[in-house]
């Protein structure tokens, strides 16, 4: 069983794109699980998100949202409202930039935390509330809400981030295997 994130960057150049380019159809898949919720529908893209930072590690799998947002910007409909470039101008844009962030730092405190497995719970808790950090802000602003208005919402959605922190952390070790064979 593998102890440490591998560093994705020191594979070769072609494993890296395929690694990333997997955690970008990932969250386009985990977009289709939606359960409609006003503003903010509930998928499954936080768990993505939370996936790629622990596996591809802070640089991967922060690109990996990146092309995602990449293929919003083009216009393709592959965010959770099929809404395209709409989607930044409305009040999931701020959560789909907070992806981005929160692949990243998820990313760096698994790649900090040797051999300590607790460590990927946490970063997926501290990922969920970056993305949350981002998200709440825009989604007041766009709904004319206060903060507190905004993030009172969201406040059903907290569970299961919780709970989609916990299900990225446990199944790290093995995606991460998988992403060592070759």
């Amino acid at each position: 069983m593998l102890r440490t994130v591998p560093q994705t960057r020191n594979l070769s150049l072609t494993y890296q794109i395929a690694a990333i380019a997997a955690f970008t159809v990932l969250t386009i898949i985990a977009a289709r699980i939606t359960i409609p919720f006003i503003p903010v529908p509930f998928t499954m893209q936080t768990f993505a998100v939370l996936l790629a930072g622990m596996v591809l590690g802070s640089r991967a799998g922060a690109l990996s949202q990146v092309a995602y947002l990449a293929l919003i910007v083009v216009g393709l409909p592959v965010d959770a409202r099929g809404l395209g470039a709409a989607a930044f101008f409305g009040p999931t844009g701020g959560f789909l930039v907070g992806f981005v962030v929160a692949a990243f730092v998820v990313g760096l405190m698994v790649e900090r935390s040797g051999e300590r497995r607790w460590v990927r719970w946490i970063a997926g808790l501290v990922g969920a509330a970056i993305i949350y950090a981002f998200g709440i802000p825009v989604l007041a602003l766009v709904t004319n809400q206060s903060l507190v208005a905004a993030g009172a919402v969201l406040g059903n959605l907290v569970v299961p981030d919780v709970l989609k922190a916990f299900l990225a952390a446990s199944v790290t070790e093995g995606g991460r295997a998988l992403l060592m064979r070759r």
